[in-house]
């Protein structure tokens, strides 16, 4: 299951998706996406994107799709108030980066989750399994609401799985650590 954040991701992975021997199933974003990757970028499938990384990170958010630009919106948030926040682009939800989650959940004191699906057979669910054998904390925030029709920002927000709540997540998370 692949889910890429723009235009680049997404033909990298079509291409990797046509090469792989077997089923893959590609998610993709309705929303017009700014475009974070160079055309250079390799994409593979089991893969993922460290976007935001410091010594100092004091929590991981792992996004991939429209959620991904929510996250890193949020993290430069932090920086500016003095916090670093790892986002990391998952864009292989299966199989995902088991090696970079881990990394993260051991030099971070969080793992936050962010999607635009329900929490199961998501992405905060896979995240949740892989690194459960090394009782990493991961928080989810998933789509839980019963489903409307609006502007993407409006819906984000109202699924609670945009920046605010985002912002909101991270905020209760830094807190319980203090």
């Amino acid at each position: 299951m692949l889910y890429p954040a723009d235009a680049v991701a997404c033909e990298k992975l079509v291409e990797a998706a046509a090469r792989h021997q077997g089923i893959v199933y590609i998610r993709t974003t309705r929303n017009k996406t700014k475009v974070l990757y160079k055309l250079t970028e390799r994409f593979i499938i089991g893969g993922s994107k460290v976007l935001r990384q410091s010594n100092k990170d004091v929590g991981t958010v792992v996004a991939a799709g429209i959620t991904l630009y929510e996250a890193l919106a949020v993290a430069d948030q932090f920086k500016k108030r003095g916090q670093n926040i790892r986002v990391i682009d998952l864009y292989s939800v299966q199989p995902l980066d088991k090696a970079t989650l881990l990394k993260a959940a051991r030099q971070t004191k969080f793992i936050l989750t962010v999607e635009d699906h329900r929490p199961a057979g998501g992405l905060g669910e896979a995240v949740a399994a892989a690194l459960a054998p090394y009782k990493a904390k991961v928080v989810s925030l998933a789509v839980n609401k019963q489903p409307l029709s609006g502007e993407p920002q409006q819906l984000l927000d109202y699924e609670q799985i945009g920046a605010k709540a985002i912002t909101r997540a991270i905020s209760r998370l830094l807190k319980s650590y203090i």
